[in-house]
């Protein structure tokens, strides 16, 4: 059969050559067609060999990253990204509820502060869980998966806390909350952190994590402390409100199988700043490598283990994600003993630190794009602000100037979270979004667990002044940490 050569040329892109584009194929008429597709990708050529005969198989391309969603594109993507928002809430008032009770649960159980960290140590279980299947979820089940699975996890430690059991079981209850928190952290940062106008989307998302977790200190201690309520009675209302997580988010994305989501998903080459960053010659990466192979294969999670900027985000998560738990679990009891305020108003300066968190993810996630070249350097920028405030924080013995001070701090540490995720969502390929979150998520998680936990061991020996210079000491090391990801400018993207 006479085959025709078709010579197209391909438009150079910014920064790259211009390649011609070849096809070979028959004029018309069935039979075996071969094609060579060879066309730029970012500093970099793609070539890829399709062929199939009559009856045979097609192998799943290697794509460019596909075109963003908008958040407003349809009404189904508007309803999922409300729900999400919803979602995001009930993780903040299960985080931000520690703080609020730890006064009421040591007398409740008789317990000391190292015994009752144990709260914070336990969900570090759930969240590994939740990145070592959350890959394999989205694969079988799609979004659907995550939607049901995390307010369910969520509905199950709540019912089992509300009841009030021993100890010991409610360490373990929060295990499952642990698992529904991280489920949701990599569906939903994924998701929306690869939209148009990611970093304002992902301030709303992540300012209702912080309405979450500003209400919720709030509840709590206004009901315990002006409506005589028992703490665990503040978690009626948790279980009600984790129901309708479960409702919202089922219907919200019901249509999202398994089958959407790996047609969606299909491996896409790199396109980050035209390096590969995780060299296969470093020997720490080779270790890397082939530990979590044994452990979890070749998958998706495993080649997102492989990269550089996974651990790197990871491990400014775990010192982010520890001081922002650590402050708001810790605060209440600080300002109580340290600062000597009553039991209401320093229940109230958890709420001003979540409020400052909240106020600070919404107009800061505006501010980073328009002001700044790149998110790498906003937050740079902030984590200096934040680093003196923690220090007036610590050397101004004023409960006021206290109050003021940690409200500022929630205010610059708020946009940090997502705009790290906006950063891994730029460097890494799309295929590999939802597992490199979700590794990065549970290990920020684990931040959240090792960091209070820690404060609470110490404390039990120093006080809980300790506080201060553990959060000062690792605000020092996240902004060590950050200096060190590739730098992403505004203009490439």
């Amino acid at each position: 059969m006479e085959l025709q050569r078709i010579q197209t040329p391909c438009p150079a892109a910014a920064g790259t050559s211009s390649r011609p584009q070849s096809i070979v194929e028959p004029p018309s008429g069935k039979g075996s067609i071969s094609a060579t597709i060879t066309q730029p990708l970012g500093t970099d050529s793609t070539s890829q060999t399709i062929s199939h005969d009559d009856g045979g198989e097609q192998q799943p391309p290697l794509t460019a990253a596909s075109v963003p969603e908008r958040w407003n594109q349809s009404r189904r993507n508007v309803l999922r990204f409300l729900s999400t928002n919803y979602s995001f809430i009930i993780l903040g008032v299960n985080d931000a509820a520690y703080g609020a009770l730890i006064p009421y649960l040591e007398t409740y159980y008789q317990v000391s502060y190292t015994v009752i960290s144990l709260i914070f140590l336990s969900p570090l279980v759930g969240y590994v869980t939740s990145a070592l299947t959350n890959n394999m979820i989205h694969m079988r089940f799609g979004q659907r998966g995550a939607a049901i699975l995390g307010p369910s996890a969520h509905l199950l430690a709540y019912i089992v806390i509300a009841v009030h059991p021993p100890y010991p079981v409610l360490v373990v209850a929060f295990i499952a909350a642990g698992f529904g928190n991280g489920i949701a952290d990599a569906a939903w940062n994924a998701w929306i952190g690869a939209m148009v106008n990611a970093n304002e989307l992902l301030g709303f998302l992540h300012g209702f994590y912080g309405l979450g977790a500003m209400l919720s200190p709030l509840i709590a201690t206004t009901l315990i402390t002006k409506a005589n309520w028992q703490w665990f009675e503040f978690y009626y209302l948790v279980v009600g409100a984790a129901f309708l997580e479960l409702v919202f988010m089922a219907a919200s994305f019901w249509n999202a199988t398994g089958a959407e989501y790996r047609e969606t998903h299909q491996r896409t080459a790199a396109v980050g700043d035209g390096r590969q960053l995780a060299p296969e010659g470093q020997k720490d990466v080779k270790k890397i490598e082939r530990f979590f192979t044994k452990l979890i294969g070749r998958g998706r999670t495993a080649e997102a283990i492989r990269s550089k900027v996974t651990w790197l985000c990871s491990v400014f998560l775990i010192a982010y994600v520890g001081i922002e738990v650590a402050l708001g679990g810790w605060i209440v009891t600080f300002m109580i003993n340290i600062r000597h305020g009553s039991p209401f108003a320093s229940g109230m300066v958890s709420t001003g630190f979540w409020a400052g968190i909240t106020v600070g993810r919404v107009i800061l996630g505006f501010v980073t794009p328009r002001l700044f070249r790149s998110e790498k350097q906003a937050v740079a920028a902030y984590l200096i602000a934040s680093v003196a405030l923690e220090l007036l924080f610590w050397l101004v013995p004023q409960f006021h100037v206290s109050a003021v001070m940690v409200s500022l701090l929630g205010f610059f540490l708020g946009p940090m979270f997502p705009a790290a995720i906006v950063v891994a969502t730029k460097l890494l390929p799309k295929h590999i979004h939802v597992s490199a979150i979700g590794f990065a998520a549970a290990l920020g998680a684990s931040g959240a667990c090792i960091l209070p936990f820690a404060v609470g061991a110490i404390a039990q020996v120093k006080g809980v002044w300790v506080m201060q210079p553990i959060v000062l000491a690792i605000l020092v090391v996240a902004f060590g940490i950050w200096l060190c990801l590739p730098s992403l400018s505004k203009k490439k993207h």
